[in-house]
C-alpha cells in the first residue's frame, strides 16, 4: 500500500512540475524582414535550434544565461518552404513551424508542438522511469549493460509502451551487475539516452 501512494505521489509531482513548464513562453516581432524571437524562463545549457522539414540543423546555439533570451533573425533569406524553431528545455521540446514565401514570415502558433523528455532516477537498485505524453504517443524503453571490464555490451530489457499518457516504471537492477547502464527511449521520431552507473 505504502509503495502504491508513493508512486501515484511521485507521478503527480512529475505531472505538475511538467506542466507547470508547459506555457507558452515566447514571443516573435516580425519588422523590416528582421524577427525578434524572446524567450522567457530559459535556463543556461537550454538549446535553441532553426531546421527544415528534413530535420537539417539550419542553426543551433546553447542558451548563456537564466531569465530572459532575446535575438534578432533574418529569416527572409532562407528559400522559401518550411521551417520551424525547436527549444530544448530540461523535460521538453518545443517546435515551433514556421513558413517562408516570397520573402515573407509566417508563423503558426496552432501547429506548435511540445515533447516531453522521458525522466529517468536511480534509487539504490531500483531504475525508476517517468514520462508524460497528454496525446499517449508510443515510446520503446531498451536497458543496455556494459561491466567495469571490457566494452561489451548487451541488451538487458526492451519494452514498448502504448496508449498511455503517464508512464511510470520502475526497474529492479541486479546487484551482482555492477558497471554502466545506458537506458535508451524511442519516442516521436526521436531517440534519448540516458547513462547511469551501479
Amino acid at each position: 500500500m505504502k509503495k502504491s501512494i508513493k508512486n501515484i505521489v511521485s507521478i503527480l509531482i512529475m505531472i505538475i512540475s511538467i506542466t507547470s513548464y508547459a506555457n507558452s513562453d515566447y514571443s516573435f516581432d516580425t519588422r523590416k524582414g528582421s524577427t525578434v524571437l524572446t524567450l522567457s524562463n530559459v535556463k543556461k545549457g537550454h538549446q535553441l535550434l532553426i531546421k527544415d522539414t528534413n530535420f537539417l540543423v539550419l542553426y543551433k546555439e546553447a542558451i548563456s544565461q537564466n531569465g530572459t533570451y532575446s535575438k534578432g533573425f533574418d529569416l527572409t533569406n532562407l528559400p522559401d518552404g518550411a521551417y520551424y524553431f525547436e527549444l530544448e528545455k530540461d523535460v521538453k521540446i518545443v517546435s515551433i513551424p514556421f513558413t517562408v514565401t516570397a520573402n515573407e514570415v509566417k508563423f503558426n502558433k496552432e501547429k506548435e508542438t511540445t515533447i516531453y523528455k522521458p525522466t529517468i532516477r536511480l534509487a539504490d537498485d531500483k531504475l525508476c522511469i517517468s514520462r508524460l505524453s497528454l496525446e499517449a504517443k508510443p515510446m520503446k524503453i531498451e536497458i543496455y549493460y556494459r561491466e567495469v571490464i571490457g566494452d561489451n555490451s548487451s541488451l538487458l530489457f526492451s519494452e514498448k509502451i502504448e496508449n498511455t499518457k503517464v508512464i511510470s516504471r520502475i526497474y529492479e537492477l541486479s546487484k551482482e551487475k555492477k558497471g554502466s547502464y545506458t537506458v535508451v527511449f524511442t519516442t516521436e521520431g526521436r531517440e534519448f539516452a540516458e547513462k547511469i552507473k551501479f
